[in-house]
């Protein structure tokens, strides 16, 4: 790997010290031009020596969001500039969606496995998207739950025979249509007697075994409905009317 410019931005002198310890020691190719402690000293200096790699914290003068517009403006005006995100905002996942969103090319989180030569590396080589293994572990585990629920809905259309009318019935009465409403919904063949037919149907599939002897309406019915999986709450949207 060629030799590469780095500048690092943190604004904690102790953590500056350490990052600067920890590129010199893993990664010899990266060359420190400079660092800044603030947007102002981040802007001066990458304006007048142009790295090809900004180390950035997003926590930067007890906001955690200069760091998020910083990767986004230095993305519009340098490109081809790589930045790393090196963040101690460990829980907070939303900065992580929006410095993402904003064209960081990796994020490498402040525990456990801290930046590595390899992760830099990757980056230097256009590798996008590259995380260390505290976030890789966070988003593995988000996969794997999403996957889970999505085989879980599978299952549970099959195992209770709903149908594409039965799942879009439920997913409206979620979003508070009520049955006229749904009877104009367009692909919707259904007057309202056929949709209290289909209510009427779908609590026995969904209860089996009744309800204690309790009534029940339409609410607990969409309530069980999400409970089974059979609505993705995650992804509740109407139809087109």
């Amino acid at each position: 790997m060629d030799n590469f410019k780095i500048i690092i931005v943190e604004d904690v002198p102790l953590e500056l010290k350490g990052t600067e310890g920890l590129v010199k020691t893993e990664i010899p190719e990266a060359e420190i031009v400079g660092t800044a402690q603030n947007e102002l000293d981040f802007w001066r200096l990458i304006n007048t020596n142009q790295p090809d790699l900004v180390l950035l914290d997003l926590g930067l003068g007890g906001s955690t969001t200069v760091g998020v517009e910083i990767c986004r403006e230095c993305k519009q005006k340098y490109p081809n500039v790589k930045i790393i995100i090196f963040t101690g905002e460990i829980l907070n996942e939303k900065l992580w969606v929006d410095v993402m969103d904003a064209g960081c090319d990796g994020i490498s989180l402040k525990s456990g496995e801290l930046l590595t030569r390899n992760d830099v590396i990757s980056v230097m080589k256009g590798k996008k998207m590259v995380f260390n293994q505290p976030i890789m572990d966070k988003i593995v585990a988000r996969y794997k739950r999403s996957v889970n629920m999505e085989m879980m809905r599978g299952d549970a259309l099959i195992n209770y025979d709903i149908d594409e009318y039965d799942e879009r019935f439920l997913r409206h009465l979620a979003l508070g249509y009520t049955k006229e409403q749904i009877t104009g919904l367009r692909g919707m063949p259904f007057g309202v007697k056929s949709l209290e037919k289909r209510q009427n149907e779908l609590v026995r599939k969904l209860f089996p075994s009744g309800n204690f002897g309790i009534g029940i309406n339409a609410t607990r019915l969409v309530t069980r409905a999400c409970e089974l999986r059979i609505i993705d709450i995650d992804n509740l949207q109407p139809d087109e009317d």
